[in-house]
């Protein structure tokens, strides 16, 4: 039974949520009450986490001692009792959707891969940009790897997801592993541009090679340099790969619990469409990231908005 001071943890994660979620927020929306707060305060939580590592006034050690510090307060407040409104919501979460303390620390452990110096499978060099001025670049070594990042990102996050919608086949779990590498890569593709500015290629070293693309010419296109048909192989390629993931993400929908199969498809409609924008004009990923009209992801919730209400009143 929630107390007033869990009801209001809860309103702050949902504050949290409805300013920065974006795409998620829209399948927070036609979830029922108690799921929708769920999410948001694991969104709530992952926000947190996203922003201590990627806050770029800080320097690295200074992100990951403020990562060290706000990690060992989070693990505290498991046991203890905590005034921070995220903690006192996503413990009252997990209580209630028995969401193991692993899954979190897998998703805490996928925020700080970036804060490595040197990240497991990852290649640092020193190239050249269209200045002249030295750039490091930061590129996985090979799909493998990339898919690893993409588990701990983004894998994860579905099966906490797959816990707050409710579901009994196991079957579920690996669906749910496969859609979320599907979101990661979409997100990697809208991203190129954003990613490569600050050092980072998810493009991996040997999808590249396969295209006869190199990290310095990536980093040439995203400032400028015109894109060949090499190029767009490549970038076709990660999103044929992509597509194909998308499937398990249909597979997974029936598996879950009817009220909850409305929001899965607001997600998978969102970002499902997104990876298609980008497949109707790779090179655009080149020039800055590519984003869904607001117009066109109301109208996937209002078609949400009116599932979900008919799975309920069927329930």
């Amino acid at each position: 039974m929630s107390t007033p001071e869990i009801t209001a943890a809860y309103a702050v994660c949902r504050d949290i949520a409805k300013r920065e979620a974006k795409n998620f927020y829209y399948a927070f929306r036609v979830l029922p009450q108690h799921k929708s707060d769920a999410m948001c305060a694991v969104y709530a939580f992952m926000r947190k986490a996203d922003d201590l590592a990627d806050d770029e006034s800080l320097s690295l050690e200074a992100r990951r001692d403020a990562m060290t510090a706000w990690t060992a307060a989070w693990r505290e407040s498991r046991t203890s009792p905590t005034n921070d409104p995220v903690f006192l919501a996503l413990k009252d979460t997990q209580q209630r959707f028995e969401i193991p303390d692993d899954l979190l620390e897998q998703l805490v452990a996928g925020t700080t891969l970036d804060l490595n110096p040197q990240p497991e499978g990852v290649t640092t060099l020193v190239v050249q940009d269209h200045r002249c001025f030295d750039r490091t670049l930061q590129v996985y070594d090979n799909f493998a790897a990339l898919h690893h990042y993409c588990y701990l990102v983004a894998s994860v996050v579905g099966l906490v997801c797959i816990r707050i919608f409710g579901y009994k086949d196991r079957r579920a779990e690996q669906l749910a592993i496969d859609t979320g590498v599907a979101f990661q890569l979409t997100n990697i593709l809208r991203d190129v541009k954003e990613d490569a500015e600050r050092g980072r290629i998810y493009l991996s070293a040997d999808l590249l090679s396969e295209h006869g693309v190199t990290p310095e010419h990536l980093l040439a296109i995203t400032e400028g340099k015109a894109s060949n048909p090499a190029d767009i192989a490549l970038l076709r390629g990660f999103e044929k790969h992509a597509q194909t993931l998308y499937r398990s993400a249909d597979e997974l929908i029936p598996l879950l619990d009817p009220d909850s199969r409305a929001a899965m498809r607001v997600l998978v409609r969102i970002y499902r469409g997104l990876l298609n924008l980008i497949a109707e004009e790779p090179a655009a990923v080149f020039r800055g990231r590519v984003s869904m009209p607001t117009s066109r992801k109301l109208g996937i919730l209002l078609v949400g908005m009116v599932q979900s209400m008919k799975a309920r009143r069927s329930a």
